[in-house]
């Protein structure tokens, strides 16, 4: 069984196939954490120290037990008020103002499969195949009338545990949470480094190594969405853990909007992680009866370094929390619009590059921003979702109709979050933007955000992506985000604290129902591209655009850091023009396509201005995507070299049953007379022999995984060279 009740010693204990996680009942009621490692088994209360700490404080029912103080001690859920002078998860004020809570432990509960989460995305689990489990952990304040459900779910197979909080008032005052966070690990000894994924719109998640010190450190977004800076992924690790050796956790927050990570080393040398929501611009009041759910983080530890934790979290995130029809299906190639036309197009012109499309073997058109209403430049019409007929020169129908003729599927971005003041549906609901009374709105891209915080906004929201949807087989959304919001403030709002929650709440809720009613449709998510790329988002839409910045060197990094804790399925990748439009850099269209084929796949590109070779060298890269897509999507993926400090970028993707192998490189720096370079691929077959069906070159298993491929020296080649070896096993 997974999870273990130990009568005696009062501990809960929760395995993995590889890992133990364990809590203890302390003998006045204190939850406190144990361990979390690698697999163990009996009982771990021995690890806590208890000796006088000085002027630490104790509990009253410890006043002469000065070896006692939850300002050492390690906890399951730490709390403002109960002695803890650290970085509480819960901030807690009463009807009279006052803060502080003292939460015990009242009673738990474990039951067969894994926890869901009203109105927020959560792993799941497949019922024949994970024997997952719950634990169920209710902690309670009598003096305030506060519960506080801790949700623990477990996927033994995937060595993967999820958590998440619930706050209940059960008294008969209000309550008023100012801050929540889901979970924390202490760490009773260690020398870590934090890994968080930082960066900036067209430059997102790149990987930062900090080491842990006294100093707080802080990863958070207060922009209400997970952003471009930084990303809700922590990763702690001992100093010297690399890619395939050493010991390191994470945790992973399923939630989009703002959040907060902390770590810190405290005075006695333990160190808090802990990730949850963002407490800046929050302060939720809880009626009697009320309650308010604190997103789930999803959790996995690695003896064997950075390079199998991660694919914990791939697995976790492709099989478990993406759904639906487009879970396990390799995604259509497609062309966007926006790169070849931006505003400027019409629907002959649509139609035309529809069948230049199919003439290099691309499946699905989308087309980009200006469609609809009197969208001819990013500054109106924002939430008046009608086509523009005399533009397109007809209905939609008869453009998705024609398309389709062509031999493409049909697809279409939208913003369906956003307003433009000049805009029928502001003019005739101003009130619906999320704008402060008497101060002029900061404005993005020349738009207001919509207040998701309310139900008949989402309703119109709904109702007006339906609206669209219907008109024809649309079978692809683009959901675009191109904002932040700055301007908190709901007009029918009592309370101003609830509006960025209740506003992910919201879009939530539109996101599932439109999920619910077209089944088949694949949504890829986008803001101002790799702006809210976090599992949250992931549990509706099963792609998100990686990035704004189709650079192919820059992508490189940027792929790089997001692979630390997100599949390759996830990541929307495209080949676009060169010189690149963001940084103005030359590569190949080989290198561009190599570094595409790591993600789903597509172009951003006019086909038209391209010459008959440059389009057989699409076609060409269209065939090669579609045979090698299934392992892209499925297979299990290796980090080979750190682009950040290596002239080399180097990853691969193994199948699942090591038959067949990926290995692409792409030299990013070029010296005269230059010394070899080596790509060594990991997770083949020992003992067996692989041909490079390309080259059709046989190598021995153990010594590519021993010494590796030398990439040829090809001194006219130009800058960036990239390489790609498919092996198959003979």
């Amino acid at each position: 069984m997974p999870i273990i009740f130990d009568e005696r010693a009062k501990t809960l204990t929760i395995h993995t196939d590889g890992t133990t996680y364990q809590m203890q009942v302390d003998e006045i009621g204190n939850l406190l954490h144990l361990y979390y490692g690698r697999r163990t088994e009996g009982a771990l209360t021995y690890l806590p120290s208890r000796f006088d700490r000085g002027t630490s404080a104790s509990p009253y029912e410890k006043a002469d037990d000065r070896s006692y103080s939850l300002d050492f001690l390690p906890q399951e859920f730490p709390v403002q008020g109960a002695g803890d002078m650290r970085s509480p998860l819960l901030v807690v004020r009463d009807a009279q103002g006052a803060f502080g809570c003292d939460l015990r432990y009242a009673r738990h509960e474990i039951r067969s499969g894994k926890y869901g989460l009203q109105g927020l995305p959560a792993v799941y689990a497949d019922s024949d195949a994970d024997d997952a489990q719950t634990l169920s952990v209710v902690l309670s304040d009598d003096r305030l009338g506060l519960e506080v459900e801790l949700l623990y779910g477990v996927l033994p197979h995937l060595d993967v545990i999820c958590r998440a909080a619930i706050v209940r008032n059960t008294g008969e005052g209000r309550l008023t949470v100012e801050k929540v966070q889901s979970a924390c690990l202490d760490f009773v000894h260690g020398d870590f480094d934090l890994i968080s994924l930082a960066g900036r719109h067209g430059m997102e998640r790149v990987p930062v190594r900090t080491p842990v010190s006294q100093l707080s450190y802080v990863v958070d977004s207060a922009k209400g969405s997970s952003s471009h800076q930084q990303n809700p992924f922590l990763l702690l690790a001992d100093r010297d853990t690399t890619e395939v050796a050493g010991r390191c956790w994470a945790m992973e927050l399923a939630y989009s909007g703002s959040f907060k990570g902390e770590v810190a080393r405290d005075q006695y040398g333990q160190t808090r992680l802990q990730l949850g929501l963002s407490d800046e611009l929050f302060s939720y009041p809880l009626e009697p009866g009320e309650q308010l759910v604190a997103p789930e983080v999803i959790m996995s530890y690695s003896t064997e370094g950075f390079g199998r934790l991660s694919q914990n979290l791939h697995r976790c995130v492709r099989e478990r929390v993406c759904r639906g029809y487009w879970r396990d299906r390799v995604r259509p190639v497609l062309i966007n619009s926006w790169e070849a036309f931006y505003f400027d197009f019409d629907g002959d012109r649509l139609v035309e590059f529809a069948r230049l499309a199919k003439e290099v073997g691309i499946e699905l058109l989308v087309v980009d921003d200006g469609w609809f209403a009197n969208r001819h430049d990013d500054k109106r019409s924002l939430g008046d979702w009608r086509v523009n007929e005399e533009k397109l020169g007809g209905t939609l129908a008869q453009l998705i109709a024609a398309v389709n003729d062509v031999g493409l599927q049909f697809g279409i971005w939208m913003e369906p979050e956003m307003v433009s003041e000049d805009s029928d549906l502001y003019r005739a609901h101003p009130d619906w933007a999320l704008a402060i009374p008497g101060k002029s709105p900061v404005l993005g891209r020349n738009q207001l955000v919509l207040d998701l915080s309310r139900p008949e906004v989402c309703d119109n929201v709904f109702a007006q992506i339906c609206g669209v949807l219907d008109q024809g087989p649309v079978t692809y959304l683009k959901w675009d985000y191109n904002r932040l919001i700055t301007d908190v403030y709901s007009h029918v709002a009592s309370d101003q604290g609830k509006v960025l929650y209740d506003y992910i709440l919201g879009l939530y809720s539109v996101l599932e129902r439109v999920n619910e009613r077209y089944p088949q449709l694949l949504i890829e998510g986008c803001a101002g591209g790799g702006g809210r790329f976090d599992a949250g988002m992931l549990y509706y839409t099963p792609q998100i655009w990686c990035s704004d910045n189709t650079d192919a060197v820059d992508r490189l990094t940027i792929q790089y850091g997001t692979s630390f804790g997100y599949p390759c399925s996830a990541v929307g990748a495209h080949v676009s023009a060169c010189p690149n439009e963001m940084s103005g850099r030359m590569t190949s269209l080989g290198t561009r396509a190599a570094v595409a084929d790591a993600g789903t796949f597509g172009y951003e590109l006019d086909l038209k201005e391209l010459s008959d070779e440059t389009r057989a060298k699409i076609r060409e890269q269209v065939t090669w995507h579609h045979r090698i897509a299934p392992l892209v999507q499925q297979g299990t993926y290796h980090r080979l070299t750190n682009p950040l400090t290596e002239p080399l970028c180097a990853w691969e993707q193994v199948a699942p049953d090591g038959s067949q192998a990926m290995v692409s490189a792409v030299v990013l720096e070029t010296h005269g007379y230059g010394i070899p370079r080596f790509v060594v691929p990991r997770g083949l077959t020992p003992g067996a022999r692989y041909q490079d069906v390309v080259r059709g070159d046989v190598f021995e298993a153990d010594a590519l995984m021993e010494m590796g491929i030398p990439l040829p020296l090809a001194m006219k080649a130009g800058e960036y060279r990239s390489y790609t070896y498919l092996l198959e096993r003979v």
